[in-house]
């Protein structure tokens, strides 16, 4: 089962590189287009921060090195839990195959670029959520897979009723 979790997590990074290339390039930096009007618009951001632009404005050289070594040290994490789980095809595993596609798809731009490119803008009223893109994404529903998992988990006393017929 392991070749279907990394390939997931490869699918993951194909496919957020994809997405980032025709964004840069047919839309300018800092230019939009409208998909549904006051709620959801295509835009073209570099991010120097983390994720959702947490430490974008920060001034520090030291910033993408710290940013490139934690993500090293996560999917590092992330990969050795995703080869102990990967024995079937389980929400763990796909929740770990996200994580590791869509953190090696951000690594990639910080590597590369120095930025990575978001684009995908949802706001409403006045409200303005920051722009991601599908890394981000993948990153995001596999933490709630994993979530998922853990909050539905059978108890193990409720398992052990049940095999022995209580």
């Amino acid at each position: 089962m392991r070749k279907y979790h990394f390939l997931i997590a490869f699918l993951v990074v194909v496919a957020d590189r994809m997405a980032k290339r025709l964004v840069t390039e047919k839309i300018a930096l800092h230019d939009n287009i409208v998909v549904i009007p006051n709620f959801f618009r295509l835009t073209h951001v570099q991010n120097r921060g983390a994720a959702f632009g947490l430490f974008d404005n920060s001034p520090h050289e030291w910033k993408i090195t710290v940013l490139v070594f934690f993500s090293v040290i996560a999917l590092m994490v992330v990969a050795a839990l995703l080869w102990r789980s990967s024995r079937s095809l389980s929400l763990t595993g796909i929740g770990l195959s996200l994580i590791l596609g869509g953190a090696a798809g951000n690594l990639w731009d910080r590597l590369v670029h120095k930025h990575v490119v978001d684009f995908l803008d949802f706001y409403v009223s006045g409200y303005h959520w920051p722009a991601f893109n599908l890394a981000d994404s993948a990153i995001v529903v596999g933490a709630i897979l994993l979530m998922a998992e853990i909050a539905f988990a059978k108890q193990p006393q409720e398992a052990t009723k049940k095999q022995v017929g209580i």
